[in-house]
């Protein structure tokens, strides 16, 4: 074989590896259908019958998985069907694998990140591409204004999809990019002294859960009617995400609130308190919420990981620095005794 045509051949080995990048799922069956197929029998057929084969191969092991012994198995493998189907355009059929494992996933306590990840990821995806087909809707329909589009899900997937990995090494600089992690990303700070500062202040708002900031921003929305259109759920989110706040900012020993103090902190009356805390609740934004009735106290004891601010993450420091000052006090006293009882 010449080099020439040695090195086609190891050009034609090489395109199914670069296929399989994750960034290029979305599009995976249009190349196979308008590209690959073209050039198909010069391929690795292993690798070929694989990209034909998955949707079928997965369902066929799917049914051979225990439910109670492995639930998370069970999960991941709903969780790559739903990406099968999605690759197939299957719309419909990826949210019915989803919910699926939605079930499963909803009925554990502790979940490795690996599978909430798998979860997450694949539904990010969906309503991702669910949007862009509503979108693609609108364009031939664009007085049809029935036509759902809510960009909601797919962002509160993101973040917590961006809570399972490790975005240096789990995500491609693509993908970083695109996500809701960089919101903390030097590249926002572009939008300054633009027409769209107030959008940038008003999403680092609502992600710290500052009330107060929220309030100073709100004559800012009607510059944006679908802001606007949805102050009722900006309302909503801000107070959640300060419930979050207040509980973070407290010491795992002082998280026991009254509702007074939520009430307080979220702005809200004290008989919306109750609803908050179940909305929380309900997210999987709280976890291991007690609360009495009278008087009417709430002990939160974890919330759900998330991207922080640069302050926010300065706070942490600190009270990690004070932590660690009170475990050398201890670590002293400790060693005076052991000093003194030898």
């Amino acid at each position: 074989m010449s080099s020439s045509a040695s090195a086609m051949a190891e050009d034609w080995h090489s395109q199914p590896s670069k296929l399989n990048c994750s960034s290029s799922w979305p599009t995976h069956v249009d190349v196979f259908e308008r590209f690959v197929t073209d050039f198909e029998s010069m391929m690795n057929q292993l690798r070929l019958v694989k990209m034909r084969t998955r949707l079928t191969f997965l369902t066929s092991l799917l049914s051979q998985i225990d439910k109670e012994t492995s639930p998370e198995t069970y999960i991941l493998f709903y969780a790559n069907i739903a990406r099968a189907k999605l690759l197939d355009g299957d719309l419909e059929g990826t949210k019915a694998e989803m919910d699926e494992a939605w079930k499963i996933l909803d009925s554990l306590e502790s979940v490795k990140s690996s599978v909430n990840a798998a979860y997450y990821g694949v539904a990010v995806d969906h309503y991702k591409a669910l949007n862009q087909s509503f979108s693609s809707e609108k364009a031939f329909c664009p007085d049809d204004s029935n036509l759902p589009q809510d960009y909601a899900p797919y962002y509160r997937n993101s973040l917590l999809y961006l809570a399972c990995v490790d975005p240096a090494s789990d995500m491609t600089a693509e993908d970083r990019l695109g996500r809701a992690h960089d919101i903390v990303h030097p590249i926002l700070d572009a939008l300054d002294g633009t027409n769209f500062e107030g959008i940038e202040k008003l999403l680092f708002t609502v992600n710290e859960g500052s009330i107060g900031k929220f309030e100073a921003l709100a004559p800012l929305l009607p510059q944006e009617p679908i802001l606007q259109e949805n102050y009722a759920f900006l309302r909503q989110n801000i107070c959640l995400m300060a419930l979050i706040e207040s509980v973070f900012k407290r010491s795992a020993n002082n998280r026991t609130m009254s509702f007074k103090t939520i009430a307080e902190e979220t702005r809200l009356p004290n008989d919306e308190v109750e609803h908050l805390v179940m909305k929380a609740l309900s997210l999987k934004l709280i976890y291991k919420a007690q609360w009495t009735k009278s008087p009417k106290k709430t002990q939160i004891t974890w919330v759900q990981p998330r991207v922080l601010s640069r302050s926010q993450i300065g706070d942490l420091a600190k009270r990690l620095e004070g932590w660690v000052n009170k475990l050398n006090v201890v670590e002293r006293r400790i060693a005076g005794e052991v000093e003194v009882s030898a």
